[in-house]
């Protein structure tokens, strides 16, 4: 099913919420942003419902619980059940029941999300490095977290305790800018121990593996704002992807895209799912043709002719940057181009 690292867009004649059986969708920056529905996304979300797609909602964030990820969701006006919800604090539950017996000490460095999958695993979580962990997972605790948790991260990771992380993620929105992620905090007891935990969330297989899990999904299209996680995460399964431009992901990153960061769907929003995706034709000499709009590389820079939609436009730009940037990203300058689409 999946496109790796191919060098152009990807089209698909039937509607993707009809060609997929499930989608595996992110939500901060696809769904919602700073805690309110994105534009288009509930009435996007209920018509792929409706039509017989399952909705699977998969998040790096192991702060929050199914329970309250779903409540939130549904506030919102998309009817979700805890169920339909896969965190990154599940996934690195079931790492660690993988390695430790049932009934183990887990320390926890993080929030109510983590302690409800570790008890769903049968494990028990502790909250200080003389409780006699067998195991120490970190996630998201919020802006809150005190400093003196990684202090108790710390002492056990220096004893030699197995250390585990839910995600990586350097960085998260707010409603007020960029913040420390969870990947930021691990850092600190990396430093402090020189330690390199088991991490289990987006990109990395066992958060593929804990989706697929829980979902039964026989045919998942991922979708997702993100290229480092929700994309190379698809990659990485070896499924297909759809990008959608409501996140941090814009038309100049895309472009520089690396090979496991390439999508096989583009569009501008969840609009996509009810739509079909048109075809990128071409070649790097004759130019990649979609919808009215032709792309080819000349010299050190992107020729963009024709006119259409600005998709459209960034669909064939796409096709001519990723084959002229083969293996590595495309360092071309894409400003004079992308302009003239609006990007």
């Amino acid at each position: 099913m999946g496109q790796r690292g191919r060098n152009r867009p990807g089209g698909s004649a039937r509607v993707l919420s009809e060609a997929y059986d499930t989608a595996l969708l992110d939500l901060d920056g696809v769904v919602y942003a700073g805690g309110e529905a994105i534009a288009y996304a509930v009435e996007s979300l209920g018509t792929a419902r409706d039509g017989g797609m399952h909705l699977a909602y998969v998040t790096n964030n192991a702060l929050r619980t199914p329970d309250a990820v779903a409540a939130h969701l549904s506030e919102l006006g998309v009817p979700a059940e805890p169920s339909d919800v896969i965190t990154s604090a599940q996934a690195v539950a079931r790492l660690i029941a993988d390695q430790v017996p049932q009934g183990s000490r887990v320390l926890v460095i993080g929030g109510e999300g983590l302690r409800v999958a570790l008890r769903e695993r049968g494990l028990e979580p502790v909250e200080s490095a003389d409780d006699d962990p067998v195991a120490v997972v970190q996630g998201y605790g919020g802006p809150e977290l005190p400093w003196g948790r990684f202090a108790e991260a710390a002492y056990a990771v220096a004893r030699g305790v197995p250390w585990f992380a839910s995600n990586t993620d350097l960085t998260i929105p707010s409603p007020r800018g960029i913040a420390p992620g969870n990947g930021a905090a691990v850092e600190v007891v990396r430093i402090a121990t020189g330690a390199e935990p088991q991490v289990a969330g987006k990109p990395l297989p066992p958060m593929h593996r804990e989706t697929i899990l829980r979902t039964g999904a026989e045919r998942p299209l991922v979708v997702g704002d993100r290229l480092d996680t929700d994309i190379e995460g698809a990659f990485n399964g070896g499924v297909d992807s759809l990008l959608v431009l409501t996140g941090v992901t814009d038309a100049a990153h895309l472009l520089a895209a690396v090979p496991e960061h390439r999508p096989t769907y583009v569009d501008a929003d969840l609009r996509g799912l009810l739509t079909g995706q048109p075809e990128v034709t071409g070649t790097a000499e004759a130019g990649f043709g979609c919808g009215g709009w032709t792309a080819s590389v000349r010299g050190d820079a992107f020729v963009l002719e024709g006119e259409g939609g600005a998709l459209d436009g960034l669909r064939a730009l796409c096709a001519a940057a990723w084959t002229h940037a083969g293996d590595g990203s495309c360092a071309l300058e894409a400003e004079k181009a992308l302009a003239r689409l609006g990007w």
